[in-house]
């Protein structure tokens, strides 16, 4: 086993730090993008046993999960998203609508929101299939 040095620690939680911070700065501005679009937000960073969806948003009758990706440009956040991690989110998905009134049978969609290192936010609605 090697040891890890003290440096090394402090960098690694620092950069966590600063990386939890950005998702939050992220999720925030795609939160008043929404929101300017007569979304309400039903959860932040909800989580499940299947995982974590960022955003829980809902209009009319539709409830729309939406993974928060950040990055230099909306390529490079989109570029992020894992064949995993969209099948993860979609067992998160479905275990949340276990507790909606119409469970499985709710009209949702999956949105996959990026946010530019300018802060420029862009949605592509349904972008994971469940």
């Amino acid at each position: 086993m090697t040891a890890v040095s003290p440096c090394t620690r402090h960098s690694r939680s620092e950069r966590g730090r600063r990386a939890w911070h950005a998702g939050a700065a992220a999720e925030a501005s795609v939160s008043a993008h929404y929101a300017r679009r007569d979304y309400r937000i039903a959860a932040r960073r909800w989580r499940g046993a299947a995982g974590e969806i960022d955003l829980i948003l809902q209009r009319r009758d539709q409830i729309i999960f939406v993974e928060v990706k950040a990055a230099a440009t909306h390529e490079a956040a989109l570029a992020r998203v894992s064949a995993r991690q969209a099948s993860r989110i979609c067992n998160a998905a479905c275990e949340y609508l276990a507790s909606a009134p119409c469970g499985q049978n709710t009209d949702m969609r999956i949105d996959v929101a990026t946010v530019s290192r300018i802060g420029d936010v862009r949605v592509l609605e349904n972008a994971i299939a469940a």
